[in-house]
Formats: structure tokens, C-alpha cells, sequence
């Protein structure tokens, strides 16, 4: 179905009264409106909001929806905010680093893919390592494995934990209950190891050079 883009703008009133003197900035919101039920608003990478919304739902609705979520949305910026300063802070990596982090990779990676390969009791394909900046690893339905370089930036026990994850779609090409019951029984420490990607793993990803 055809989606329809639209724009507006929300005032972000700073603490005060009206007429102090407080400079106003304002959010861009984009709203891609399709054949969905619910509105759904999404943070990018900007800092800007990105709603969802039905064909036939007013900007009041969406405005309104927004304004509810506000405090979710200003504590997902704060985040992003934090996760830009932290990747400048650590810098953006050179081709060279980024090439060495990759050969690191393929000399660490596959010895660890192949023992926990027969602790789960499954094959693999070819293993590549690639520089991304949006997923830390994948399994394709013929079996090969990709596995992000940045990796080599996070403690040994993440590094593991995506492994087993990836190898753990060999029996569930999916995220259900039952592939998750399988990455547990293989690395209890997986929700901790999660946690940490998900809180440290956006300022890794901002490392990677801009193409």
C-alpha cells in the first residue's frame, strides 16, 4: 500500500513563564501514515520523532499521543545524547583500526563459533566479519554467519553471547521462546551480556567512520 509522509513541528518550552526571554527550540516530527491500527513513534538517530499513524488520524490524535509520551521520548534523546558524547569522547575509528579489529575477528571468531557450535549440536557455513553499523551479527537460512568487527571492542563474554545467539538460529529461525530456552541452556549469562549491548553497544556502533 501506498505510505503517505507528512511534517510538523512541536515546541519544546523550556522551564519559565511565557514572555522571559527563554529561547524555544522545536522537535521535527514525521509522520508516515499507512494500512496500520496503532500509532507507533519511534526516536532516530537525530533526535527527531518519527510517528506511524493510520491513514485517518488526526494531527490532534498524534499530537496528543506524542504529549503522553513525552517523557519517554525526552529520556530516549537524553540517551541518544549520551551515546553521541561517548563515541566522541573514544573518537571515530581510522580504516586502519577498523581493519585491525577485523583481522583480530577472523583470527578470534571461528574457533569460538566452532566449540559452541557442538555444544548446541549444530552446523555452520562460512564465517564473515563485517564493519556495520546497525546489527552485530546474523545467521542466513544456508547457515553462514556475519559478525560485526566492533565486536572486538566489547568484553569476551558479549562477544560469546552474540556467537551463541547467531549459532542458536541453526535450530530457530526465529526469536521465540524456544530459541531463547537454547541460548540459556548454552550461556546463562546471556540477558546480562544483552543488557550490556543494549546500554553500550549504540556508542560502539557511532565509532565507525561516516562512508
Amino acid at each position: 500500500s501506498q505510505k503517505l509522509k507528512e511534517y510538523f513541528y512541536l515546541r519544546d518550552d523550556p522551564p519559565g513563564l511565557p514572555g522571559e526571554g527563554v529561547n524555544m527550540t522545536e522537535t521535527q516530527i514525521t509522520v508516515i501514515r499507512s494500512r496500520r491500527k496503532t500509532i507507533g513513534i519511534q526516536i532516530k538517530p537525530d533526535g527527531s520523532v518519527l510517528v506511524r499513524a493510520p491513514y485517518g488520524v488526526s494531527e490532534v490524535t498524534i499530537r496528543r499521543g506524542i504529549n503522553e509520551k513525552r517523557a519517554w521520548i525526552d529520556r530516549q534523546r537524553k540517551k541518544l545524547a549520551e551515546e553521541k558524547r561517548e563515541a566522541e569522547e573514544a573518537g571515530k575509528l581510522t580504516y586502519d583500526e577498523i581493519k585491525k579489529l577485523a583481522d583480530e575477528a577472523l583470527r578470534v571468531i571461528p574457533p569460538k563459533a566452532a566449540a559452541y557450535a557442538k555444544k548446541i549440536g549444530v552446523t555452520y557455513g562460512r564465517i564473515t566479519i563485517r564493519n556495520q553499523k546497525t546489527r552485530w551479527g546474523s545467521c542466513s537460512s544456508k547457515g553462514n554467519l556475519n559478525f560485526n568487527c566492533l565486536l572486538m571492542l566489547a568484553p569476551e563474554k558479549v562477544l560469546d553471547s552474540v556467537i551463541v545467539h547467531e549459532l542458536c538460529h541453526r535450530k530457530e529461525m526465529n526469536h521465540s521462546k524456544a530459541f531463547y530456552d537454547e541460548v540459556l541452556r548454552v550461556f546463562p549469562e546471556y540477558h546480562e551480556c544483552h543488557a550490556w549491548l543494549r546500554e553500550h553497544g549504540p556508542a560502539l556502533l557511532r565509532r565507525m567512520a561516516d562512508d
